[in-house]
This record gives C-alpha cells, sequence and structure tokens, in this order.
C-alpha cells in the first residue's frame, strides 16, 4: 500500500541519503519532499497544511498538543509515532497494522 500511496519525506539529520535509502526500500523512483521550516511550530502547520484530506503516518521527535488534538480530530485516519531515534520493530508493526487497516477500508 506504501508503494500506491503518497509518500512525502522530511528531511533529517540523515539528508538526502536517508530520502534515497527509502525510495530505494519501496522501489519507488522518486517521493515527495516536505520543505523544512525553521521551528517546530510551523513546521507542523507545514504537515498539517500539505497532509489536509489524507490519511497520515507522521513519525517525529515529539508533537505539540495543537498537532496531537489536530491528529485526533480529524476526518482522515492519523497516526502519530514519537520517536528520536530510528523506528523499532515495535514501531514498525504498529505502523504495518495502521496501513493494514487503511488497505481493508479502501476495498
Amino acid at each position: 500500500m506504501l508503494r500506491e500511496g503518497e509518500i512525502a519525506l522530511l528531511p533529517g539529520d540523515g539528508g538526502l541519503r536517508a530520502i534515497d535509502d527509502v525510495a530505494l526500500a519501496l522501489d519507488a523512483a522518486s517521493v515527495a519532499v516536505v520543505r523544512g521550516e525553521s521551528d517546530a511550530e510551523h513546521q507542523e502547520r507545514t504537515v498539517m497544511e500539505y497532509a489536509q484530506g489524507l490519511p497520515l503516518v507522521w513519525v517525529g521527535s515529539s508533537f505539540s498538543e495543537p498537532a496531537t488534538g489536530w491528529a485526533h480530530d480529524r476526518g482522515p485516519m492519523t497516526l502519530l509515532v514519537e520517536t528520536a531515534d530510528p523506528l523499532s520493530d515495535d514501531e514498525r508493526r504498529r505502523i504495518d497494522r495502521f496501513v493494514a487497516t487503511l488497505g481493508r477500508q479502501s476495498e
């Protein structure tokens, strides 16, 4: 489903190499990149604006109360994964379950 959906990444410490790694893992020729902002508040607003009506898996080091409330109250399914480290196996399984649920809903 990730190959069929829309994927947008925000470059982190890994920069373009990390984005390439994700694209290679998904066998995708290209992926969208969300612009980086000067502070966390503006970054959250940019991601929320980008997501609009799309289901969303949002991985970040932390989320503000407004972002958490937005995720809870919005119509499309949203999963916030809070981690400053690479995704653990448990977090990956959680994302897999979320994506599988989205897939069942789209059938």
